[in-house]
């Protein structure tokens, strides 16, 4: 998808496929360091549950907050976004 986005004339016409990649990199990243090391320290079911909830809300708003902004960059601007994605999948 980056090199899709990289290599097209409107770099904005792929500005909701690169915003999904961000929000599924956002879940992922919240569900490595932090739910993950969580269930390992075994909490509790109660706190187990607690965040779960809250963080299943978090990510909704998160996700929602994350199209709004990518939807209002432009092609320089998302070029940049998958600069910055890029150098941390090195």
């Amino acid at each position: 998808m980056l090199a899709t986005l990289e290599q097209a004339e409107d770099a904005a016409a792929h500005g909701d496929a690169l915003a999904d990649v961000l929000v599924e990199l956002t879940n992922s990243g919240l569900d490595y360091y932090f739910m993950q090391p969580l269930k390992l320290a075994k909490p509790g079911f109660l706190v187990q549950q607690s965040a779960n909830l809250g963080f299943a809300g978090a990510q909704r708003v998160m996700g929602s907050v994350l199209r709004n902004i990518v939807g209002r960059m432009d092609g320089p601007q998302l070029l940049s976004v998958c600069g910055s994605v890029r150098r941390l999948m090195l």
